[in-house]
């Protein structure tokens, strides 16, 4: 059984920081590639904030680059998100997630909300 566990998540003023944490059960983060994925109210899209690609390389978003920083421990299956200089736009719902291509997920927007709860960003101006 696949299992995803987000925490760190919080209410924070504008230009604060925050650590997300995400550990899970199922299969092992090496052998995808592991995401942090946010939706926002009244959005029920996944947006990719930060990725580990297949090449060793980490993907941001144009949003968040400079600001956030993803970290992998693969060894015990962890990924974090290190948020700096929060933005209000920067509220949501945050998920790690497999590559979608890697296990069966509902043909959704809201996809990599498949696997887990989530952890509440808040970000106040």
């Amino acid at each position: 059984e696949v299992k995803l566990v987000e925490s760190g998540g919080g209410l924070v003023q504008a230009g604060g920081s925050l650590r997300l944490s995400c550990t899970g059960s199922g299969f092992r983060f090496d052998d995808t590639e592991m995401g942090w994925y946010r939706l926002n109210v009244g959005n029920d899209e996944c947006e990719l904030v930060s990725r580990f690609e297949s090449d060793g390389q980490i993907y941001y978003d144009e949003s968040v680059k400079g600001r956030f920083t993803m970290s992998q421990d693969g060894g015990q299956n962890m990924v974090s998100l290190q948020m700096s200089d929060l933005k209000p736009e920067d509220t949501a719902v945050y998920y790690c997630a497999p590559d979608p291509s890697f296990l069966p997920v509902p043909e959704s927007t809201s996809w990599c909300t498949y696997f887990s709860q989530g952890t509440q960003v808040t970000v106040s101006s």
